[in-house]
């Protein structure tokens, strides 16, 4: 048995840094996934389709302030 190497070039791939999305179950580079949770999503599609939205859009909300709140008229 030889043991060759996978993928291109000398070193081929590292199989260490290869997982499989939680949500569409392909194999993915963890290292070059655009998604905040790398290890769990292939991309930033699958996050938001599995969980309703993005670490990162969660990161950039801000919340209303009580004074903004109480100042909106009432329906």
């Amino acid at each position: 048995m030889v043991d060759a190497p996978i993928g291109p070039g000398p070193a081929g791939m590292n199989l260490n840094h290869i997982k499989v999305c939680a949500r569409c179950n392909l194999r993915y580079d963890w290292r070059k996934s655009p998604s905040s949770m790398k290890m769990t999503y292939c991309s930033s599609l699958c996050e938001k389709a599995d969980l309703g939205f993005t670490v990162e859009a969660l990161l950039r909300y801000e919340r209303a302030t009580p004074e903004a709140e109480a100042a909106t008229p009432a329906v």
